[in-house]
């Protein structure tokens, strides 16, 4: 069974426990007002193995099983076959420290999701192959593209606050997933900028 598949079972498990369970929930959430202590920062990452319903659960762990069997494999191929379980976590962390910064005084404000850690695993799949086709609502868009307006869209909406999504967190997870990849990547970015060069459109 793949690693992704495991993180997928795991984390469909504890989302539908918490989804009639007010106490699970309140005790795996991101709730940055209620993190005055060690003891509390546990949610940097549990908050990113719940989510507030079905649709929200349904599309996070679709989006990580499509990208994030190729991740895996492209990290196996670099030579780094189990890095991508800490990729995986420590994506979800580092997604959730800006909106834990922001809102430390905010009481009302809670997050909860794996859309940092997914978000970070596009990107790295970006990375590897950015020309190729991701489907945005069945709309075919070269990888790179859809990145950039990703970023965008994301920045703007966090600006605006607008909505209860957590913009922040897919804003960081994308540029951590990216950052993370080129750092690990044994070329160094070299392919990445060459295919970006040399782009080859596969529809």
């Amino acid at each position: 069974m793949s690693i992704t598949l495991i993180i997928i079972i795991i984390t469909a498990l504890i989302s539908v426990s918490a989804f009639n369970n007010h106490e699970l929930m309140g005790k795996l959430l991101l709730w940055p007002a209620r993190m005055d202590s060690p003891a509390e920062y546990h949610r940097l990452l549990t908050s990113g193995f719940i989510h507030s319903d079905w649709n929200h659960l349904l599309f996070n762990m679709l989006a990580l099983f499509f990208f994030g069997r190729h991740v895996n494999a492209f990290f196996e191929i670099t030579g780094h076959p189990t890095l991508y379980i800490w990729f995986y976590l420590s994506a979800i962390v580092f997604a959730s420290l800006p909106s834990f910064f922001k809102h430390k005084n905010d009481y009302s404000y809670r997050a909860l999701g794996a859309s940092g850690g997914v978000s970070a695993i596009l990107f790295s799949f970006v990375f590897f192959a950015p020309w190729q086709t991701i489907y945005v609502w069945f709309i075919p868009i070269p990888g790179i593209i859809f990145a950039i307006g990703y970023l965008v869209y994301s920045a703007y909406m966090s600006r605006k606050g607008m909505d209860n999504i957590g913009h922040d967190a897919h804003f960081y997870g994308a540029v951590y997933g990216f950052a993370f990849t080129w750092i690990f990547d044994p070329n160094k970015g070299h392919t990445f900028i060459q295919q970006v060069i040399h782009p080859h459109f596969n529809f």
